[in-house]
């Protein structure tokens, strides 16, 4: 496990109080030592006298009242006074002389707290005045500014509140019924007049009442400066706001994702992966929400979080509860959602009833389901729709989906899930057009070069009373690969499990081998950690695919993977040919993690036994690496056309795009496995897709791990086609 530390504090942190009690308690001992000792009370006076005058030094560097620093300095003297009379007469341990130091002590104490006491009211009367004659300037001057710049007559300035971090302020105007909004360059005018430093800025956002406008203003640039992820990872919950960054006024940045859906888009090198991996660890802080992953183009979001349990084996369970890394992968994950809302719906309205709510409540026991997806635009369109199911069905169930890509446009973001993801977040992005498309309320007065700095951006959700808040700038935590990976421990031991009536659903027959499927094709190269074996030593569990190349997960069981290991886990021997019972599951999978944090010798010899095929590190051969997925030897290689009115090329290049990992492959490759030339390829295929109205996601342009981005297609895009030739 990863050591923490703990720094120490050598900080003087006392009370006034305790203080007092010090000082007394010191000369108590001075005079009991130097009585024994035979000490002359000369060294008394010179003890108490060079205390009195350090009292004095920092009464006055402190500019403390006058009456105040005399009353500290005769305590001085008074306590000085005492133990001279104890050290002449050696009497320190007599009731007389311990009597008259223990009423002292007293009033010392009493005294030092109603002074404190009054220092700091007068301190903070102080302040309250200073601030109150600098926000009757600024109302003044914001009163001849307005009139000034935007000839406005009948406004009112109704406050200006300073932040507290001090690096900027807001200004409340009530504007007049004849002029109810400021013109949208009049952050920009605004800016210049009051000359800010570049990182600064002007955001007018509105009031709380119709007709009064918030002009906030940022005087120092704080979306410049490197914000660390705080170091409190105390437990949370997913009813809590999600730590994500700070606003310009140091405030948090904190969204709810239990109610609502989000989206998230920002340009190559904006930050964007850095908010997602703010947004993974604080979920991860949580107790009562699991974690899914949708990244086809190499699980980028996911490995960082998987590195300490899949390889170096630190954490006992995966942080990361399920990732789709292929297309196939992620049907069946959405499958699983969508059959875990209807079941929840419908097997948990005794539970909403108890609590009078038409939503879940969630807890430990029954966790929320957060599925992040990265570059959707590599989605294909079948698997949107199946994410727009969620979005739009999945709040009563506690499922929520959040959705990020690199551009705001309307093939990244669909309509569904712009209209129900209230929570928004846009980085740093080029064309301001974008910024109105992804926050069409308040969007209108955005300025990419407000938020210039990477890892900051724009963000709106709703407040504590439900109420929309205007987008508003924000800088980002960040977080790195080696802060991940030492929190990986300390967070995978609050990782809860999915209740037995999710896990009873038809999909769910595949959630316990997930890992079985994964990790051999994320980790080809790796040796996998001991605590991946409960997971990995169970047979792999194959959907069958359709008729159009498409995981069929509510059909019947398909057969388990050639050559998986059938051993592992306790309750894992045969896969299972129909729907599994969501109790037996449940318990399969607390066997598996009490395996991986016991690590027994049995563990091991079953995992060693799989190892081969299940874990996929050492066996280049392996079957499960070769095998195509979700297809038996058995199966058909491809879609088979009876009619004959598919193209025969379509049906060849479906043939090999199904055997390609990932169901993707550039031009280039696809023709050589064809038998022919890329250019000719293109012209022909082409000519077969436009004839249906069949397009290519992403204009055409496929990636793939560890190569560039080229043109290619998908095997999504050629199921497309010919089921629409056969309609």
């Amino acid at each position: 496990m990863a050591k923490t530390t703990v720094p120490l504090d050598w900080g003087w942190n006392l009370t006034p109080a305790a203080a007092a009690a010090m000082a007394a308690g010191g000369a108590y001992a001075l005079a009991t030592v130097g009585g024994a000792a035979g000490l002359p009370p000369g060294y008394a006076v010179l003890a108490g006298a060079a205390g009195a005058t350090a009292q004095g030094i920092v009464d006055t560097v402190r500019r403390r009242p006058f009456g105040h620093a005399v009353t500290r300095c005769a305590g001085w003297l008074a306590a000085t006074g005492w133990s001279a009379a104890a050290l002449t007469d050696h009497t320190a341990l007599t009731w007389q002389t311990t009597g008259w130091w223990g009423a002292g002590t007293t009033a010392a104490v009493v005294l030092a707290r109603g002074l404190a006491a009054a220092e700091d009211t007068a301190r903070s009367e102080r302040t309250e005045r200073r601030l109150q004659r600098w926000a009757n300037g600024q109302a003044a001057q914001w009163t001849e500014r307005l009139t000034r710049l935007f000839r406005l007559e009948g406004h009112v300035v109704e406050g200006v509140k300073a932040w507290p971090a001090e690096v900027g302020y807001t200004v409340l105007v009530r504007m007049p019924s004849t002029t109810p909004d400021l013109p949208p360059d009049a952050d920009r005018k605004l800016a210049v007049d009051l000359r800010l430093p570049r990182g600064g800025g002007v955001q007018v956002l509105d009031g709380l009442t119709y007709g009064q406008l918030q002009i906030r203003v940022t005087a120092q640039d704080v979306l410049a400066a490197t914000l660390p992820y705080p170091e409190d990872t105390s437990v949370t919950s997913i009813n809590d706001p999600l730590e994500l960054g700070l606003f310009p006024d140091g405030t948090t940045a904190g969204p709810t994702l239990l109610n609502a859906c989000a989206v998230m888009v920002g340009q190559v090198e904006s930050g964007k992966s850095n908010t997602i991996n703010a947004t993974n660890v604080a979920v991860l802080r949580t107790d009562d929400a699991v974690l899914f992953h949708i990244d086809v183009t190499g699980a980028g979001i996911s490995l960082p979080w998987l590195r300490c349990w899949a390889v170096d084996g630190t954490a006992d369970v995966p942080l990361v509860d399920w990732t789709a890394d292929t297309v196939e992968e992620a049907h069946i994950m959405v499958d699983f959602a969508i059959a875990a809302i209807a079941a929840r719906k419908s097997g948990y309205q005794d539970l909403m009833e108890s609590v009078d709510d038409d939503k879940i409540p969630v807890s430990p026991d029954l966790p929320a389901i957060l599925i992040i997806g990265d570059e959707v635009a590599e989605l294909p369109p079948k698997l949107m729709e199946k994410i727009d199911s969620i979005v739009n069905t999945g709040r009563a169930a506690r499922v929520r989906y959040l959705g990020c890509g690199l551009r705001a446009t309307q093939d990244v973001i669909t309509a569904a899930q712009k209209k129900q993801s209230r929570v928004r977040i846009g980085m740093r992005v080029s064309d301001p057009e974008e910024l109105h498309f992804l926050f069409p309320s308040g969007g209108a007065r955005l300025d990419p070069k407000q938020t210039p700095h990477k890892g900051s951006g724009f963000i709106s959700y709703p407040d504590a009373d439900d109420v929309d808040r205007d987008p508003e700038p924000f800088k980002g935590y960040r977080i790195t690969p080696k802060r991940i990976n030492a929190l990986g421990p300390q967070l995978a031991a609050r990782r809860p499990t999915l209740d037995a009536l999710t896990l009873g659903t038809g999909p769910g027959r595949y959630y316990a081998s997930r890992w079985a499927r994964i990790l051999p094709r994320l980790y080809k190269d790796k040796k996998l950690s001991t605590a991946t074996h409960p997971y990995t030593a169970m047979p792999p569990l194959h959907p069958p695919l359709n008729d159009f190349g498409i995981p069929d997960t509510t059909g019947p069981a398909a057969k388990q993977q050639p050559g998986a290991n059938q051993g592992g886990a306790a309750g894992a021997g045969t896969a299972p040919a129909g729907r599994v019972a969501g109790d037996t599951l449940a318990g399969m999978l607390d066997a598996a993690r009490r395996q991986a944090t016991q690590h027994t010798a049995a563990h091991d010899a079953a995992a060693g036994a799989g190892a081969g095929a299940g874990a996929g590190a050492e066996g280049e051969g392996s079957n499960v690496i070769r095998a195509r997925f979700g297809q038996d030897p058995g199966q058909s290689s491809g879609p088979v056309d009876q009619s004959g009115a598919v193209p025969p090329l379509l049906l060849d290049a479906h043939r090999a795009l199904s055997d390609a990992p990932g169901g993707r492959l550039h031009t280039a490759d696809l023709a050589d496995a064809l038998g022919t030339t890329a250019q000719a390829l293109g012209n022909e295929l082409g000519s077969i897709l436009r004839a249906v109205g069949v397009t290519r996601p992403g204009a055409g342009t496929v990636r793939i791990p560890g190569s560039e981005p080229k043109s290619g297609y998908l095997v999504e895009t050629l199921t497309e086609a010919i089921e629409k030739y056969r309609e």
